[in-house]
């Protein structure tokens, strides 16, 4: 079965009780179009004001081998941020769980099947890596820059407002970074945990205004991806910095983790990393 390709997120298996797969089925990725969350943000479709990826870590991987002895891995998925749809959480571990009682020839075929799947779910090509769950690439590291969490300042508000954002006149290179970082999901109303790094050449931010703006998504309900989406839009705008970098790096929930990046052309995150609560 090919992914399911709503407009809406009525029949998502999020928030909905499911029955778990013991078979492969495609047919259980559920894309959602990233262009009703990005009217609001005044991002047209076709011309991004950005670049950028969705990094996704799957801890529960598994499938038998030919011989029918099973495997087990953790899955690196980098989902380009022009695609034209992003795929629910829910489904993809609903999608992945049906490998595990399913036998594939080799490492490759695995890999394989995960890039034209995803791929036909998002739109766009789908790049995938397999690691061993021992691996030093998944060890966790830390962010770069300079921490704004011991900043003593007062919150009284906790929806997301960019009037909390402001400049001086000095022109700065610096890189921020908050582990306050919360949302909650739009369906379910589940808490999403992260921490954000910021990463700019331009005026330079308030810093307590900065952190009182990031503590503001604390009540705020929308994916991961967008949260991020309206962090770089709001900088923009408000801080008109030359270059811009926001990556987030969210806890797993249920055996995933997710963590977008949106950039100004040119800029890149640093090497892929993990903190280590994720």
């Amino acid at each position: 079965m090919t992914p399911t390709r709503p407009d809406t997120l009525e029949h998502a298996p999020l928030g909905r009780d499911a029955a778990y797969p013991e078979q492969y089925d495609a047919g259980l990725l559920y894309a959602i179009p990233r262009a009703a969350n990005r009217v609001p943000l005044g991002i047209e479709e076709g011309a991004l004001p950005f670049v950028g990826e969705d990094e996704w870590h799957a801890f529960e991987v598994s499938w038998l081998n030919a011989r029918g002895k099973p495997i087990v891995a953790v899955a690196r998925f980098r989902l380009p941020a022009d695609s034209p749809f992003l795929i629910e959480s829910k489904s993809w571990k609903l999608y992945l769980n049906g490998f595990n009682q399913t036998r594939f020839e080799s490492r490759q075929a695995v890999i394989d099947t995960l890039e034209r799947d995803l791929a036909e779910a998002a739109g766009s090509a789908v790049s995938v890596e397999l690691f061993d769950v021992d691996h030093e690439a998944l060890l966790p590291r830390r962010l770069p820059g300079q921490g704004l969490d011991d900043l003593d300042i007062e919150v009284t508000d906790y929806t997301p407002s960019a009037e909390h954002l402001t400049v001086g006149e000095e022109v700065v290179e610096e890189t921020l970074y908050s582990h306050l970082l919360k949302s909650n999901c739009p369906v379910t109303g589940q808490p999403d945990w992260g921490s954000v790094m910021i990463r700019y050449r331009g005026p330079r931010l308030d810093r307590e205004g900065l952190l009182r703006y990031l503590i503001g998504y604390r009540q705020h309900q929308d994916f991961h991806e967008h949260c991020v989406e309206q962090i770089f839009m709001d900088l923009m705008a408000r801080a008109r910095p030359e270059r811009l970098l926001v990556l987030a790096r969210y806890v797993r929930r249920g055996g995933l983790d997710i963590s977008p990046w949106r950039a100004t052309p040119g800029e890149r995150p640093p090497s892929p990393l993990r903190l280590s609560r994720q």
